[in-house]
């Protein structure tokens, strides 16, 4: 059976089972600048959709009034300082769709938390506050914590985006403040080729056009931020690719013979394409190659798995697999050792050419030395200027040279072979976040 033929059979199995129908929990983040209301406008949603119990309700109580920033920042330190440190995830669901949010810091120096959030998100909230923009100046200028976050979740493939401008029950005259500042959003969003789903003027506080719309209200007619969310496309599993598998766990010579035939186990989540019997495989790094005896599902029952569910593979013959090799479909993949990405750097020291970082891509480990920084984005005029250094937090074009090679696809076709985590060697902090070019 040839890789076209896998893929075409992946692809239809995939739609036959209507995996990216709206029926799938989606995944969203909330971000932005600091204080712009994410942690309120998440609490809104909470309690106008009856998520939170009477007694939690209770337990955010502040001088009669409900405070709900506190049903998300549950850190010590968050509570104490009133803002957001790390992402918060919170749970809920309505009568059409289950919702999984994540409640990210708006802080500069709580970017690396807001682009973990955002690399495995299916859509992104960004909230834009009214009151700290000149409103009136049909030519105003957007913060820059709010381009930079839009910038991020863009380069980071998360599937919708949606600007939601905040706190316009603070301002004089709602409507020109929301004429303003979403002609300014979408000026922004055009020129750094943007695609935005939509633009909904809402109060977090007083949960205009949060859970329910407010018709008219700022000239808006369209739907509420929820009913909006409602109708979102979950992210499609990358069936179309062809098959590549990050092996997790290796399980020695089950005991369940009747399932792995006395073979070890190679556990796992399908990455992209599909996986049944009779395929060959490569082995990455050594390079050799096997045929799929047979896969096995999470409850063990042998079955064909497609990307984004959990596998256990067995082959046909012993070959030296251990975790963090890649289970790759033969003659498709060509790995590399000079890599080409675009990088959100999040380290406190500045990135320089010449360093060496560990590289995490799937569950392998491998030594990179950055050969050379090409360039770093200007958020601000999003021109790309020449560069000898990134500083905390910028976001630039760099060149990798790796110990070993890697098999990646460019991020634009794959969140998860795209996809590197650079650490620093001697402190083992996340320093980057790099998408293959």
């Amino acid at each position: 059976m040839s890789t076209m033929d896998l893929i075409a059979g992946h692809a239809q199995l995939a739609a036959s089972t209507g995996q990216n129908d709206l029926k799938s929990a989606l995944k969203f983040i909330t971000c932005g600048s600091v204080d712009d209301g994410k942690s309120t406008l998440i609490g809104r949603l909470l309690v106008d959709s009856r998520a939170v119990l009477q007694d939690h309700l209770a337990g955010v109580q502040r001088g009669g009034e409900t405070d709900l920033a506190l049903l998300t920042d549950g850190l010590s330190a968050e509570r104490e300082q009133g803002i957001t440190i790390d992402v918060a995830y919170r749970y809920f669901a309505t009568e059409s769709r289950k919702f999984i949010i994540g409640d990210a810091p708006g802080h500069e120096q709580y970017t690396r938390n807001m682009v973990t959030a955002a690399s495995s998100a299916d859509a992104a909230v960004v909230l834009v506050d009214a009151t700290k923009l000149d409103w009136k100046n049909p030519s105003l200028e957007l913060l820059q914590q709010t381009r930079r976050h839009s910038l991020l979740v863009n380069l980071l493939r998360v599937p919708s985006i949606v600007f939601a401008v905040n706190k316009l029950d603070a301002v004089e005259d709602p409507a020109l403040a929301f004429k303003n500042i979403n002609a300014a959003l979408a000026a922004f969003a055009q020129a750094a080729q943007i695609p935005v789903k939509a633009t909904v003027p809402v109060s977090a506080l007083k949960g205009y056009n949060v859970v329910d719309a407010k018709p008219g209200w700022c000239g808006y007619e369209g739907l509420s931020l929820l009913e909006l969310l409602e109708h979102l496309p979950a992210t499609a599993a990358e069936t179309t690719e062809a098959f590549s598998f990050p092996v997790q766990w290796v399980e020695k010579f089950s005991s369940s013979s009747d399932t792995s035939q006395g073979r070890r186990v190679f556990w796992g989540r399908v990455a992209t394409g599909g996986v049944q019997p009779g395929q060959s495989v490569t082995i990455l790094p050594s390079g050799k190659t096997a045929v799929v005896a047979q896969v096995l599902d999470h409850t063990r029952q042998p079955k064909s798995i497609l990307a984004g569910h959990s596998a256990g593979i067995v082959l046909d013959r012993e070959v030296d697999v251990s975790r963090g090799d890649w289970l790759l479909a033969t003659n498709t993949f060509e790995p590399s050792r000079e890599i080409s990405a675009t990088i959100a750097w999040m380290d406190d020291e500045p990135l320089v050419a010449g360093r060496v970082y560990w590289t995490l891509h799937g569950h392998r480990w491998v030594k990179a030395k950055v050969k050379r920084i090409v360039h770093k984005l200007d958020v601000n005029t999003l021109a790309e200027e020449d560069a000898t250094e990134l500083p905390p937090n910028a976001i630039g074009h760099i060149e990798l040279s790796l110990q070993e090679p890697l098999a990646t696809l460019p991020y634009a076709r794959s969140r998860i072979l795209g996809s590197l985590v650079l650490v620093d060697t001697a402190s083992h902090r996340t320093s980057g976040a790099a998408l293959v070019i």
